[in-house]
């Protein structure tokens, strides 16, 4: 990518901005555009001199632009964005797909691949900062923001780049699943939980992309498959599975080739890491849940049948890593109503992180603040994920859906969504009470008098709630 200019429309999400980083450490020159700039993209675009433009312009675009990466967002159309008509008027050669750039940043280079419904971010971050705290110097890219490693994207020295592989389609103009463009050489797959209703509408065509990327790293000679029993998909799918890939490793909490025994939970959790028998390690871990316990066996299990680390790097790595941001991140430290905020951005995502406090805080009650942002969250054909999303909870208060792409798909309004919780609690005869909010910050005052010295409280969502995640911990401090 070296002297190469590299313009990217809609720079500011998560993926697009850690793949221009990714340009820019490579030697090109790099530049960007999007309609709105908030922290902490706008401060990471900042922090590692990327320039940016707020709002979208064909003048933006570099004369003498050799690659144009366009993000894959709704408004991101020609018929609807001005910079993205004069990219497919006058540059038409050179529009590409984030994954596509990211392949060619990655040629020549073994690219292990952290994919599946849930848990990638994680074990992404976790594999790159085990490798890069034991001095392997790994290529990694991160589509969350990491506390550890201390950023989301790295080029490296070693010939192993660690990649989180997104199952969602590449752009507006290439319907392919982001993670088969990245030549994996190694695949950790955490589950295959329907997801991205909007997008496969049946749980045959959400797997779909999967087998096809397990497929392709069976023609690879020395390639690696690990993947988790313990998820209900898998477990469902393991014969197709075996016969696409037979060498695969397992793992699980109490089963497979890697597992965990012995589990002790707190807020520093302990286990003895198995393999086929044999204890090989001793896991400490400040993060929370089982799923995290999960995806700790996982890593293990990637980085151990590849010989990259041995157990004493694998023990002090795990035991220094803090994790993802928005990933149950203690917002009230040392307060008597603990609030946490987590990625409530899938039904399985929401309920990991609700097991997880239940797990932890077992003499609380739980309240939750729900924003319904993806468009998986508030597609009428996920109204079923409400009936069983939120049945622990004292008090459920639901944030109004956002209306970006409100015509894409079957939307559904707060009303309904309220109405589905209420028609569940009838049916269990639950005392759960359900609050409609809607003004962001405004709504703080009604959200501190509902809660109880008692409470911990659980924020979901992958939006900002329009202030509230940001205004409620102060508020209660």
């Amino acid at each position: 990518m070296n002297t190469q200019k590299i313009h990217f429309i809609g720079i500011c999400g998560a993926g697009m901005s850690a793949v221009a980083k990714l340009c820019q450490d490579s030697g090109a020159i790099v530049s960007g555009s999007d309609a709105g700039f908030y922290p902490p993209i706008s401060t990471y675009l900042e922090k590692n001199n990327i320039p940016y433009v707020a709002g979208y312009a064909a003048s933006n675009i570099p004369v003498d632009v050799d690659y144009i990466v366009i993000g894959k967002h709704a408004a991101l159309v020609p018929e609807e964005n001005s910079e993205v008509a004069e990219a497919f008027a006058n540059h038409t050669k050179k529009i590409c797909s984030f994954p596509l750039i990211l392949q060619k940043i990655t040629t020549g280079r073994k690219n292990m691949l952290c994919v599946g419904s849930y848990g990638k971010s994680t074990t992404s971050a976790l594999a790159a900062h085990i490798l890069e705290a034991a001095g392997k110097d790994p290529g990694y890219f991160i589509g969350a923001s990491p506390v550890t490693p201390s950023t989301n994207a790295h080029i490296g020295t070693s010939e192993y780049f660690v990649l989180e592989g997104d199952e969602y389609p590449s752009a507006n103009f290439d319907l392919t699943s982001k993670f088969l463009h990245l030549n994996a050489e190694s695949v950790l797959l955490t589950s295959l939980e329907h997801d991205h209703i909007n997008i496969f509408k049946t749980p045959d065509d959400y797997t779909k992309p999967f087998f096809e990327l397990i497929g392709q790293l069976a023609q690879k000679k020395e390639s690696t498959l690990v993947l988790c029993t313990d998820d209900a998909s898998i477990q469902n799918e393991m014969i197709h599975l075996r016969t696409l890939y037979p060498a695969l490793i397992s793992y699980g909490l109490a089963t497979g080739d890697y597992h965990a025994q012995h589990i002790v939970y707190g807020q520093k959790s302990s286990f003895e890491l198995v393999h086929q028998g044999t204890v090989v390690a001793h896991i400490q871990t400040t993060l929370l849940g089982a799923h995290n316990i999960q995806n700790i066996i996982g890593v293990c299990a990637l980085l151990l049948s590849k010989g990259l680390v041995n157990a004493p790097e694998l023990e002090s790595g795990i035991e220094s890593f803090v994790g993802i941001t928005r990933r149950l991140d203690l917002l009230t430290a040392g307060k008597d109503i603990p609030v946490y905020e987590g990625f409530g951005s899938s039904y399985a995502k929401a309920r990991a992180a609700i097991s997880a406090l239940l797990l932890h805080y077992p003499h609380k009650n739980l309240v939750i603040l729900f924003e319904p942002h993806t468009f998986s969250w508030r597609n009428r054909d996920a109204l079923l994920w409400y009936d069983t999303a939120f049945t622990e909870a004292r008090l459920v208060f639901v944030y109004q859906p956002p209306t970006h792409g409100v015509t894409t798909h079957l939307q559904l309004s707060q009303a309904e969504i309220i109405e589905r919780l209420h028609h569940t609690n009838e049916n269990h005869n639950s005392s759960q009470e359900i609050c409609a909010i809607q003004n962001g910050k405004d709504d703080i005052p009604l959200i501190v008098a509902s809660l109880r010295k008692d409470d911990i409280v659980l924020i979901l969502s992958s939006g900002d709630m329009n202030g509230i995640i940001a205004e409620l911990p102060k508020a209660l401090s």
